[in-house]
């Protein structure tokens, strides 16, 4: 591309100083120089290939910066798609199905294949107490009430004139620090009743309000919650008879293959590594199976996700560094075309994703579980043996990215290499800058040059200008006085 560039510049430099020529011959035959043509057409002989080449090797340097910046891209993606089989997390994830109705269960980190009956004996559920009956607008008295939950409590200060129970039941709405109940008011035949809820499930969640006044009508909002003995325990409110217990509070109890498990929340996390179990009434009673299994689909996600970056890569690679004989000489190469950062960099991944990982006595590579390379250098997935694979032994596709020799960690090491600040693509692109740099300073001395060269030529013909003036009346002053060669001349005439 320079060479093409440089000889346009030198041809029309030729052309422009046959034109100056020319202009100084019709000069001294009676004709006025032009000086600004002359002098920009003598300056560009003098600059025009020096700069058609600083400007060819500038977008030759921002071209091979934009395709790397375009590879780092790339790369990254591949890096980022390769994590979840590098660090196992694409084969850490599981399915869990349950047989029956009323049970779900996600299957997280730490989660393993299997399967298990699961019997629900109840639900946790959550305590809610209802006061006795008040008059919609009686004045219940001053003072405090703590209420407690679950080890938790808040106090709050009940004032004369808002002391209904639709007052004291805002207040405890929208108290700072209330420990985990709702307050609301029903309006019953008997008159008007408080309904206190547990927003969370459990035995230990039980409801207490400790009243401090000296009003009898306050006071009767106090009770206390206990744990009854019976199997299993629920909670049981004080026998004042001021409060009557309308939904207990309790743990959920279920088995998992056999053996018993408490929980006071419907959502369990704790009864096996790495499940999380959610029960509901249709569950009860009703024994099911529930199956952890490998989730094939999520690991083929996974593993397509990494052949996709991977294709995108050798796509690009091979767009950077193409060759078309059909164009013209100079422009036949793309922009990478014997790039020894882009040959390094293709030859290292194509030479890690053909390889082998040990295994035992023998060898795994991605052509054993269905994936394989194509003539252009890109891979394909058979859907079937991968599906295969994953299904029949996905430890050994595991092992076949995941492990410390692993095809991804080997992948992820020489990626980090290449992308890091001070790796092959930074240190090419800083190459490439300081270069630009240079033609730049180059391109200013030019510029300045080529100013200097204008002022100078322009003050030269200028004055020659000004000499073939004077010349071409002094020709004119002596054909007057002597005669050319259609006159006498002035002395001829005065013989």
């Amino acid at each position: 591309m320079t060479t093409v560039t440089s000889n346009t510049a030198s041809s029309s430099a030729s052309t422009a100083l046959q034109e100056a020529a020319q202009s100084i011959i019709s000069g001294s035959t009676n004709s006025t120089t032009d000086v600004n043509a002359l002098v920009t057409a003598l300056v560009n002989a003098k600059v025009a290939g020096k700069t058609a080449m600083l400007a060819s090797q500038a977008t030759r340097d921002n071209n091979q910066l934009t395709a790397l910046g375009t590879l780092k891209s790339v790369l990254s993606l591949m890096q980022s798609a390769l994590t979840p089989l590098a660090n196992g997390t694409a084969f850490s994830s599981f399915t869990a199905t349950a047989s029956g109705k009323g049970l779900t269960a996600t299957a997280g980190k730490g989660a393993v294949a299997g399967s298990y009956t699961v019997d629900v004996d109840n639900i946790a559920s959550s305590q809610s107490i209802t006061s006795g009956a008040f008059s919609s607008k009686e004045a219940l008295g001053s003072g405090s009430l703590k209420i407690s939950l679950g080890g938790n409590s808040t106090t709050i200060n009940i004032e004369p004139g808002k002391s209904t129970l639709a007052d004291i039941a805002a207040a405890i709405n929208s108290a700072s620090g209330n420990p985990g109940v709702s307050a609301t008011v029903v309006n019953g035949v008997d008159g008007t009743h408080l309904l206190l809820h547990s927003t969370s499930t459990g035995l230990a969640n039980g409801i207490n309000v400790q009243v401090t006044s000296s009003d009898a009508e306050l006071n009767k909002l106090s009770v206390k919650t206990s744990t009854s003995t019976t199997t299993p325990a629920t909670t049981v409110v004080d026998d004042s008879g001021n409060w009557k217990q309308s939904v207990a509070g309790q743990d959920a109890h279920f088995s998992i293959s056999g053996m018993a498990i408490a929980s006071a929340s419907n959502t369990v996390t704790s009864a096996i590594d790495g499940l999380t179990l959610n029960l509901s009434d249709d569950a009860v009673g009703s024994p099911q199976t529930l199956t952890i299994a490998q989730d094939v689909t999520d690991q083929k996600t996974a593993i397509g996700a990494f052949v996709t970056a991977y294709n995108n890569f050798v796509t690009a690679a091979a767009s950077f560094t193409g060759f078309d004989a059909t164009k013209a000489a100079g422009s036949q190469g793309s922009v990478l075309l014997g790039d020894s950062t882009l040959n390094a960099i293709r030859n290292t991944l194509s030479g890690a994703m053909s390889g082998g990982v040990k295994q035992g006595s023998g060898a795994a590579n991605l052509a054993g579980i269905g994936i394989t390379f194509q003539k252009d250098g890109t891979l394909e997935i058979d859907d079937a043996r991968l599906t295969s694979a994953l299904s029949n032994d996905s430890t050994a596709v595991s092992a076949l990215f995941n492990s410390k020799t692993g095809l991804a960690a080997s992948l992820d090491t020489s990626l980090t290499s290449f992308l890091k600040t001070g790796g092959l693509l930074d240190t090419h692109s800083a190459a490439l800058t300081t270069d630009l740099k240079s033609l730049t300073t180059q391109q200013d001395q030019l510029t300045d040059y080529t100013d200097k060269l204008t002022k100078r030529y322009e003050a030269q013909f200028t004055a020659l200008n000004q000499l073939m003036a004077q010349t071409s009346h002094n020709a004119d002053y002596l054909t007057a006085l002597f005669g050319g060669k259609n006159s006498d001349g002035a002395l001829a005439n005065n013989k």
